[in-house]
């Protein structure tokens, strides 16, 4: 198998499924952190997916650091088979998330200009959820684009 920037057991892929973690726990603590989110069904799917995703990315930079530590080798098919699927499905669910929480603030802070209506609201943090998530989905679909050419490449 090809050894990918962003491989499993590299350090470049250390780096991002640390990012993944790192922007989407962030998604999370500012959209917990926000007056009124859990009103909204997208906002709560918006969490929900970013916990599986924070899960899920942290699970493998422990196996990354593991692979790290110790030398050893994490591409073979079958693990790579695993780390495929897990991604996708993470990546996927993630960008639904984003996208709809987007739908939303879009729908309210512009369209209806309810976030000037009702001051209470914080539409700026919940934007900023919204941005952190999708960023964690660029880091999400990096690594799953990565993890396609490896199993690929058997």
């Amino acid at each position: 198998m090809k050894v990918l920037l962003g491989g499993p057991g590299t350090k470049s892929g250390l780096l991002l499924r640390l990012g993944q973690c790192a922007f989407g726990a962030s998604s999370i603590g500012l959209m917990i952190t926000s007056f009124g989110f859990s009103g909204y069904t997208a906002f709560c799917y918006l969490i929900a997916s970013m916990g599986l995703q924070v899960l899920w990315s942290f699970g493998l930079a422990c196996l990354d650091i593991y692979a790290l530590r110790r030398k050893r080798e994490l591409q073979n098919p079958i693990l790579v088979s695993l780390f495929v699927v897990g991604d996708w499905v993470t990546a996927t669910l993630s960008l639904a998330a984003a996208c709809s929480s987007a739908g939303i603030v879009v729908l309210y802070a512009s369209d209806l200009n309810f976030c000037s209506i009702h001051k209470t609201l914080p539409c700026n943090r919940y934007k900023v959820s919204v941005a952190m998530a999708f960023i964690t989905w660029i880091f999400t679909a990096m690594s799953s684009h990565v993890m396609i050419w490896i199993l690929a490449s058997v």
